[in-house]
């Protein structure tokens, strides 16, 4: 969260982005956190989080839709490489949050497997319609629901959120402003959420 601080105030650090960090990093790596965020191109998670090579380990679809490859991936992260924190970033102006609103309204569905991915994301938008939310909460749960979901479906994150080895946090990215907050958290106290 210091390096989305760093990046929305105009003074990025660039860390680990240098020829040294590419050395250190060609054996092995030991990135930090998993990112699995939306395959929306304005969501770099290196930039926006002002981090460099081996920090993260990025894992991105439209819509952060889950799937086998999906869990997988994220469990390689938390699992084999160790990583404490896994965070599913989301944003406003989200394509899949918006064609899932769309087909929930009665659209017709878009054709392919785009119609995949709305249809994974339907189930947040009509969970918070029935509970009377806003337009910035559908994404909010959506967000929630990827968060549980993870947890739900893998053994391995759940057991290690539930031994303290893992934390899983949902984070709300803004487009505009470049700014991301904190909207769930599993495995993090309160003293230790980001802020």
């Amino acid at each position: 969260m210091a390096g989305n601080r760093r990046f929305v105030g105009g003074a990025p650090a660039h860390p680990n982005q240098d020829a040294a960090r590419r050395a250190e990093t060609a054996p092995a790596q030991n990135p930090f956190a998993v990112m699995f965020g939306c395959s929306d191109s304005r969501l770099a998670a290196e930039i926006i989080f002002d981090r460099g090579l081996g920090d993260l380990f990025v894992v991105r679809t439209a819509g952060h839709v889950v799937g086998s490859e999906v869990l997988g991936s994220v469990e390689y992260g938390a699992s084999m490489l160790d990583c404490p924190l896994v965070v599913v970033l989301g944003h406003d102006s989200c394509g899949a949050v918006a064609a899932a609103r769309a087909a929930a309204d009665g659209e017709k569905p878009p054709a392919g497997f785009v119609r995949d991915v709305v249809e994974r994301v339907t189930p947040s938008v009509l969970a918070a319609r029935a509970a009377g939310r806003h337009e910035e909460e559908i994404l909010h749960e959506h967000i929630r629901s990827t968060v549980d979901l993870l947890l739900e479906r893998s053994r391995i994150l759940a057991e290690r959120v539930a031994d303290g080895r893992l934390a899983v946090a949902g984070l709300s990215y803004r487009l505009a402003d470049g700014s991301a907050r904190l909207v769930a958290s599993r495995g993090l106290s309160r003293d230790s959420a980001p802020v």
